[in-house]
């Protein structure tokens, strides 16, 4: 008997998981700044969703549709004030298929 195991990608699962955007009212915004602090350019990295990237003008940005909340940006960077973050609207933001 063979039993056939199937790898699957965190990715794979992820895109399974559907983010219903609120328009105009995004969820999280990066404060204006002159140079992002280590920890707001370490968001560009370590964000799963990779919701921020580094502009050509060398600051932060982000794009909050397809945001997990999983809180990573708040624990690097809401106690210094370079973002702020709430929950999204009742029916809007992150909808996980499997839990």
């Amino acid at each position: 008997m063979t039993i056939a195991v199937t790898k699957s990608r965190v990715e794979d699962k992820l895109f399974q998981n559907r983010y219903l955007v609120d328009p105009g009212r995004p969820h999280i915004k990066v404060r204006p700044h002159e140079r992002p602090s280590a920890n707001l350019l370490a968001l560009t990295h370590v964000c799963p969703a990779k919701c921020y990237e580094l502009n050509d003008k060398g600051q932060v940005e982000i794009t909050p549709d397809g945001c997990m909340e999983c809180g990573t940006c708040r624990i690097l960077c809401e106690t210094s004030g370079e973002i702020e973050w709430d929950y999204p609207r009742g029916g809007f933001g992150v909808l996980f298929k499997f839990g």
